[in-house]
């Protein structure tokens, strides 16, 4: 019987933490990949990318694999209360529990991450505590069958992370190498730790309203006033 790994396609989602891990999936034997949303009607990415929806939250079957990526679209599903029920039902029976950056704050929301060690974007690691969750800085930090991945780009370490798991470490590495994923960037600029000071105040300063809109969410969430 085929996989089925199923990706949340939100208004606003960030295309890398979705298309990522796509490209990798994608490439798995006996795999169907679901793009998901409450209709199907295409949706533009945070970057203005369009993606169109491939099936909707009524039709989707059961999923081997959810995947819920990041992107500032999540803050709105954060309290959607039809799409914490979604994930929480397709949750209760899949293999695999997985997010990427942001998408991770969707999880602990839906109560997924209690107790759970999680990571996702640095800028809102510490979030995760809020909902639940015990935050880990790394690419990739698995807890039982729950898998996440940091920021962005780290969809792809996540999502060969699980290739190997579901085919063989070698079948994850003939991804790599067919993807030419050996990642030389031009500048060490990459994590908070390592970026100039000057270029960590410009980043949070662009996240910043996204930021205080997910900490007044969070809050909401936790307080138990929706």
């Amino acid at each position: 019987m085929p996989l089925h790994i199923g990706l949340l396609t939100f208004p606003r989602v960030q295309q890398l933490d979705l298309t990522g891990p796509y490209e990798v999936f994608a490439t798995l034997p006996d795999t169907t990949l679901h793009l998901i949303w409450k209709t199907l009607t295409p949706i533009t990415t945070a970057t203005g990318l369009i993606l169109t929806p491939t099936t909707t939250i009524t039709d989707c079957p059961p999923l081997d694999i959810i995947c819920i990526p990041g992107g500032i679209g999540i803050n709105a599903l954060l309290t959607d209360a039809t799409i914490l029920s979604f994930v929480k039902t397709q949750a209760n029976t899949a293999r695999y529990i997985t997010s990427v950056c942001t998408g991770a704050l969707l999880l602990g929301a839906a109560g997924l991450l209690a107790g759970k060690r999680a990571t996702t974007h640095w800028s809102a690691l510490d979030l995760l505590a809020r909902l639940g969750a015990t935050p880990v800085k790394a690419r990739v930090v698995r807890d039982g069958n729950i898998l996440t991945g940091g920021g962005v780009t780290a969809g792809i370490d996540f999502a060969l992370t699980l290739a190997a798991e579901l085919a063989c470490q070698s079948a994850a590495e003939t991804i790599q190498l067919a993807l030419e994923y050996a990642p030389e960037p031009p500048f060490n600029a990459g994590t908070p730790e390592t970026a100039p000071p000057d270029v960590l105040s410009a980043a949070r300063a662009r996240g910043a309203a996204s930021r205080a809109e997910r900490e007044t969410i969070i809050e909401r969430i936790t307080s138990g006033a929706r």
